[in-house]
Order: structure tokens, then C-alpha cells, then sequence
């Protein structure tokens, strides 16, 4: 559906209970406490994680989605990253993690089918695929407004990829020729075109209306 999960994360193990994990946005190295879960469940900066496999050479762990301390058994806990060690990436692979951490054929190749079936299916949401850049609404007049507003909410569980996977907006029209507010979903395909697709909180009866206007 067009999210990707970016391979940013860089971590040192300090001590038997300590990781130094990079964060992205803030540009550092920073300590978390390597709390021991259950069974092959550990926890660090913020994450769940299951380990595995272990070598001298890497490190194979599966991030893990939980809900209500639960373990996600879908999709959202199939994600899993290899860590090479720094010796490992220079003298044995003689590359880069940066290297490594590109996208590759087989990612393009899967991009490119899933936005050929969203261009043969505009109208379609099971086949709209989301763009890491998020649609832009440009008004025309002077008398439109438009804000975007993030849905970010961790303790819901909304991640930033929720900002281009679904970004939401607000348009504001001064001088309407009477007060209303919808809230309604757009599919917005490759050239622009926007198609509709539902309102919120309308009555069935009333949606047809609502949307002829």
C-alpha cells in the first residue's frame, strides 16, 4: 500500500544490559535498557523485538507489532532486520551500510507492479498505492485555505508513515454562500484527478446530495 520501512537504525551493545541505538531525527546515538521479555522477546527503544539468529558476523531480529501486549500475528510483525558487524561490512563484504541500506531491483521491481495496478484502477481503494510524498492541495483562489494536519498519535499506535499513507487536511472557504463542514475520503490518482469516495458522518440519505454539490 506504499509504506516502507525505512533501514536507519544503527545500534552498539555497551554492556550485558545496555544498546546504544541511532535516532534518525535526532541525528545520535542514544542509550536504552535491554529489558528481557519472555521467551526470545526482548525490548529496546520503545520496540519489541525477537531474535532470530545470532552469529558472530550478524544479527538477525524480527520487529514485533503488539496491541495491547499482544503479539500481532499479521503482516505488521513479519519485518525483519540484519545487522552486520562493522568489521564484517569492511573487510569481508567491503561495503557500506549506507550501501546496503538502498533500495534493490527486487523493491523497485515491486514498487513499479503495485503503481501499474493503481494507474489501471484509480477508482479503485484496494488498489490505490501511497507515495512517500503525500498528495498537495494547491488552491486557486485566494479565498481557499488549506492546512495539513499530522495524525501522529503513538499511544494509538499512528506512527508518522500514517502522514503519507493517509494525510489529512483541512480546507477552510471564506465567503461560502452558507456555513458547512464534511469530512470526506479522496483517491487522487497519478495525473491529479480526484475521485470521492465516501463522506463521514452523513446519513446514508444524504450522501448523494452532499456529493453532487
Amino acid at each position: 500500500m506504499g509504506f516502507q520501512q525505512e533501514p536507519s537504525w544503527i545500534i552498539q551493545f555497551k554492556s550485558n544490559d545496555t544498546v546504544m541505538a541511532y535516532s534518525p531525527q535526532k541525528k545520535k546515538m542514544q542509550p536504552f535498557f535491554l529489558m528481557f521479555d519472555h521467551g526470545d522477546v526482548y525490548n529496546f527503544a520503545n520496540e519489541y523485538f525477537r531474535i532470530k539468529k545470532i552469529s558472530k558476523d550478524s544479527l538477525v531480529f524480527q520487529r514485533l507489532h503488539l496491541q495491547k501486549k499482544e503479539i500481532s500475528k499479521d503482516i505488521r510483525s513479519d519485518v525483519n532486520i540484519t545487522y552486520y558487524s562493522e568489521n564484517y561490512l569492511k573487510n569481508v563484504l567491503k561495503t557500506t551500510a549506507a550501501e546496503l541500506q538502498k533500495p534493490s531491483k527486487a523493491d523497485t521491481l515491486y514498487v513499479q507492479k503495485l503503481s501499474a495496478r493503481s494507474n489501471r484502477n484509480p477508482q479503485n481503494l484496494d488498489s490505490a498505492f501511497a507515495g512517500r510524498q503525500p498528495v498537495e492541495f494547491t488552491p486557486v483562489s485566494k479565498l481557499i485555505k488549506v492546512k495539513k494536519i499530522t495524525t501522529v498519535d503513538p499511544i494509538m499506535g499512528r506512527t508518522q508513515s500514517y502522514d503519507y499513507l493517509f494525510p489529512y487536511y483541512r480546507i477552510d472557504i471564506d465567503k461560502s454562500y452558507k456555513d458547512f463542514a464534511y469530512e470526506f475520503n479522496v483517491l487522487v490518482n497519478a495525473n491529479g484527478k480526484m475521485y470521492l469516495t465516501s463522506f463521514a458522518n452523513v446519513l446514508p440519505e444524504y450522501r448523494r446530495p452532499e456529493k453532487s454539490h
